[in-house]
């Protein structure tokens, strides 16, 4: 058994893990509140803000996977605090850009770097300093909960530190909250190295890197170009590619990535033959109880990312809503996730991982089936509370056993592979649901149509698939009760 750090440690070390994971998921959602006073303040159009928050999303989601490696190379601790000084370092920039092009350096770049290498040692470190699984879900539930409610609660804070002061100051607090975690992990006891420092495989890197990049890219297209034929001209450096009611760019940009990871497939099983260490290792793709667990971690922050969304979308565009009050009506989902996290320990030792993923996916879909009301013509916005929260229960049960169930299913010296890819995964249902809703709203947008209804109605179906994959997980319990193994 590898040798694990006291429980003690592990209790240290998980607030400044959970604030870690708020402030990138706060990131991710604050800016979408303060778009049109940015573009003002740096001489830019909306579509350069709205570029800047889409560069950041591929940049996190395409290193994710190098990121997470990395932690082998130069350990964890030290992947840890490089990434959150990159991060500090970008919203820095961010808060005194005084145009576009610093923006894109400090927010898109680096903050987006900084993240990648930051996520994954957050969920290695909780992994391996857990002693068993009900006191891993506890912490999972921690750190998960923290995400939760930065994602939520973005445009909410984001709102207010915008209308009070001004949208710099929202970067300024996250060089705050930056500076805190450092000050806090400054005596966080090095994790041992659970072998010698591998060779970084820069190809594989590559490729990755590319292909996650493509994919995401091609999924967030969506908005813009919907999923079957193109709204509008599809242009590269003013050169017209695909003509407005071609062929959607989704679908070659898609290929191309989809090509470009089974190159990244094809390298690894290549340079494992060789003797040599691959970025990730195959044997990760035939352990089926993370293949099923990773499916549902798809659909849950698809679910998740695309109900704050449509909701969003529809109490500022059909209720006039300001970013506040946007916020202050998602707090029911908000106050579930927090909930149903906070009792992840609990739940762990009375209930089986699988348990738990089939129970939030049958509570997601019934608080969707309550949330299609929202949309019924004459009803009142307080209607949807039961749904929100019981989807909120539902979504903060399945994270933290779905996270749990992955993360404990490899033993400690593939937590590194393991992580990123879980985050990578992650990253890809959060960018499908924001663009899968969106380009669902838009499609559905005619007169006599109910394009709110209409996304609502697609995630539920997306809810009930990851229901069906939580089904087919095995009954029988993870190796060693849980525990991650050597």
């Amino acid at each position: 058994m590898p040798t694990r750090q006291p429980a003690d440690a592990a209790r240290a070390t998980i607030l400044p893990l959970a604030l870690a994971q708020f402030i990138c998921s706060y990131a991710g959602t604050a800016m979408n509140v303060a778009i049109t006073p940015m573009a003002h303040d740096l001489h830019t159009t909306v579509f350069g803000i709205q570029a800047t928050i889409t560069l950041f999303t591929l940049t996190m989601a395409a290193l994710m996977i190098p990121g997470s490696k990395l932690t082998d190379v130069w350990g964890r601790k030290r992947c840890l605090v490089a990434g959150l000084l990159l991060y500090g370092t970008g919203a820095l920039l961010a808060a005194i850009a005084p145009g576009l092009g610093l923006m894109l350096l400090g927010n898109a770049l680096l903050e987006g770097i900084g993240s990648a290498l930051m996520i994954p040692p957050i969920y290695i470190l909780v992994t391996v300093m857990s002693p068993d699984v009900a006191t891993r879900a506890k912490y999972f539930g921690i750190v998960s909960g923290a995400g939760a409610l930065g994602a939520a609660t973005g445009p909410l804070i984001g709102g207010l530190i915008t209308s009070l002061i001004s949208w710099r100051a929202s970067f300024l607090l996250q060089v705050l909250v930056i500076a805190w975690i450092i000050v806090l992990i400054r005596h966080l006891p090095t994790p041992p190295r659970p072998g010698p420092a591998p060779r970084f495989d820069v190809t594989g890197a590559l490729l990755s890197a590319a292909g996650l990049l493509l994919v995401v890219l091609a999924v967030l297209q969506s908005t813009t170009y919907s999923w079957t034929t193109a709204r509008t001209d599809f242009s590269i450096a003013g050169h017209v590619l695909i003509a407005e009611g071609g062929v959607s760019p989704v679908w070659p940009t898609l290929a191309l990535g989809t090509l470009t990871l089974a190159a990244f497939i094809l390298h690894l099983r290549r340079t494992e033959r060789r003797g040599h260490e691959p970025l990730l290792h195959l044997r990760l793709f035939g352990n089926n109880v993370a293949n099923l667990g990773l499916g549902t971690q798809a659909a849950q922050w698809l679910v998740m990312q695309g109900t704050f969304f449509v909701t969003a979308v529809y109490l500022q565009n059909a209720r006039g809503y300001n970013a506040i009050l946007t916020g202050l009506v998602l707090t029911p989902a908000t106050a579930g996730i927090l909930a149903s996290s906070a009792a992840a320990e609990r739940f762990a030792r009375r209930r089986t991982q699988r348990t738990l993923i089939i129970s939030g996916f049958a509570a997601t879909v019934a608080g969707l089936a309550l949330l299609l009301v929202l949309v019924a013509a004459g009803t009142g916005v307080w209607r949807t509370i039961p749904g929100l929260l019981l989807a909120g229960l539902g979504l903060g049960t399945m994270l933290t056993a779905s996270v749990n169930l992955v993360q404990s299913a490899f033993p400690d010296r593939d937590q590194s592979d393991i992580s990123g890819l879980s985050r990578a995964v992650s990253n890809l249902g959060s960018s499908l649901g924001t663009a899968l809703a969106g380009s669902v709203i838009v499609s559905a947008a005619q007169p006599g149509r109910h394009p709110y209804a209409a996304s609502l109605t697609v995630l539920t179906v997306v809810a009930v698939l990851g229901l069906t994959s939580a089904v087919l997980l095995p009954r029988i319990p993870t190796p060693n009760n849980g525990q991650a193994r050597s």
